[in-house]
């Protein structure tokens, strides 16, 4: 089977690997002995939100500092 990668991109899967993981959305993708390895990932929310904080390059501590700040002193 063949995926083929886009200007943009993006690999199309074939279907009949797709099917295979019915309800998958994300999948963690590394790369391995030159080869790309896709393996179905199942994100919450938390992990969601933890993802977009790595993204952001914001740590526990930061997080930690902004919430004092919001929170109003009694």
């Amino acid at each position: 089977m063949l995926a083929k990668l886009t200007s943009k991109n993006q690999l199309t899967l074939p279907k009949a690997v797709v099917s295979a993981f019915r309800g998958a959305k994300y999948f963690d993708v590394i790369e391995e002995n030159g080869r790309i390895v896709l393996s179905p990932v199942r994100m919450n929310r938390s992990n969601a939100v933890r993802a977009k904080l790595a993204d952001l390059g914001l740590s526990e501590d930061d997080v930690a500092e902004a919430v004092a700040w919001a929170r109003p002193s009694e």
